[in-house]
């Protein structure tokens, strides 16, 4: 299991994931689940969440169209819009997961070949987009509405973001309130792990604005934790004391 969100901002797109893969408790890996691509008019990162074989396989294969462009096709860098390239990388997913599926056929007990991918980025004269594809290889896509995506482990995090996301949050407080999404899910679940790799795209700056690698003796991060526990401690105590004899609290 991991943990990846990605939160579209007036500004742009921060995006967050763990490192964490394991096939069983003895046997625990880190891998990067995090991959950019630049171009001269675009930026598009990706986040993996699921069976790795699958989403390594998709990565590379991305990588490998675009190494020569003009022999391999369909390359992200000449996808006309990020529509396009969440298309594309869809039908990759499907093709990869269908593939693994038919090769595994008639064995029982082996791995779930399924995964799921958030793309994010932007192409000169468009606007920033996000989106969330499924193993099927359709997708959704964040607006105003729905303004970020969770895969992987989502559930501990996601009332942190609910709470404190807001559509004109500089970068930093947008970060910020990542590493506390980041941490509940950490202090919750064993398949969710250090480090962290955190990449901010700039509206129209078509290259990663901020890209960093969190270990686990990060001081803001640890500080962050803290803080944040702390916070939970002493809201929780300034609440009203809850008592026996109370009227109200009579069934």
């Amino acid at each position: 299991m991991t943990y990846c969100v990605g939160m579209l901002l007036d500004k742009g797109i921060v995006m967050m994931s763990d490192t964490r893969t394991n096939s069983g408790v003895d046997n625990i890996s880190v891998f990067r689940k995090t991959t950019t691509f630049q171009g001269e008019d675009r930026v598009i990162t990706l986040m993996t969440a699921g069976n790795l074989a699958t989403t390594q396989a998709v990565i590379s294969q991305l990588e490998e169209r675009n190494k020569t462009p003009e022999e391999r096709e369909p390359t992200i860098f000449k996808a006309p819009t990020m529509f396009q390239v969440a298309n594309m990388v869809g039908d990759l997913l499907r093709d990869v997961v269908v593939q693994r599926q038919m090769s595994n056929k008639g064995q029982s007990g082996g791995p779930k070949f399924t995964a799921s991918i958030i793309v994010a980025g932007q192409i000169a004269g468009m606007e920033p987009r996000l989106f969330m594809i499924y193993p099927e290889g359709n997708f959704i896509e964040a607006s105003t509405d729905t303004p970020f995506f969770q895969i992987g482990e989502t559930k501990y995090g996601r009332p942190i973001i609910l709470r404190g996301y807001d559509w004109n949050m500089s970068f930093e407080d947008a970060v910020k309130l990542l590493m506390v999404s980041m941490d509940s899910t950490l202090a919750a679940n064993l398949s969710v792990g250090m480090p962290l790799d955190v990449t901010v795209l700039e509206r129209d700056l078509f290259e990663p604005k901020h890209e960093r690698r969190i270990m686990a003796d990060d001081p803001y991060f640890n500080a962050i934790s803290s803080g944040w526990s702390e916070a939970l401690r002493s809201a929780f105590h300034s609440l009203p004391d809850y008592s026996f004899f109370n009227d109200d609290s009579q069934s």
